[in-house]
Parts: C-alpha cells; structure tokens; sequence
C-alpha cells in the first residue's frame, strides 16, 4: 500500500531526501507521492515532522 502526503504537510521537503525510488515531488504548496512509483518503505514518513504522511 502506497504512502501519500495529507494536507498537513508543511513543504519543508525533509521526505523528499529520504525516498530511495524518487517518489516525492514538490507540488503545489505540498509535497506529493506518485503512487505507481512509491516503493512502499516507508521511509519518508520516518522523516516527517509533522506526521503529513500516511499510509493510503
């Protein structure tokens, strides 16, 4: 099951480092996760300081 960022999400990008696949991208005032992409490790949620990411 993929991950995905909420609307909690405050765009500071610290997932976006931490993804070993490249499945976060910045969008429009959130990070977002491409799920086709998404390796399901879990890590950028690890890496959240706001807890803005769940599993979908």
């Amino acid at each position: 099951m993929a991950f995905k960022i909420t609307d909690a999400c405050i765009a500071c990008g610290a997932c976006a480092g931490q993804c070993p696949v490249e499945a976060i991208t910045e969008g429009d005032g959130i990070y977002v996760i491409d799920p086709e992409t998404c390796a399901e490790c879990g890590a950028c949620a690890e890496q959240c300081p706001v807890e803005a990411i769940v599993e979908e």
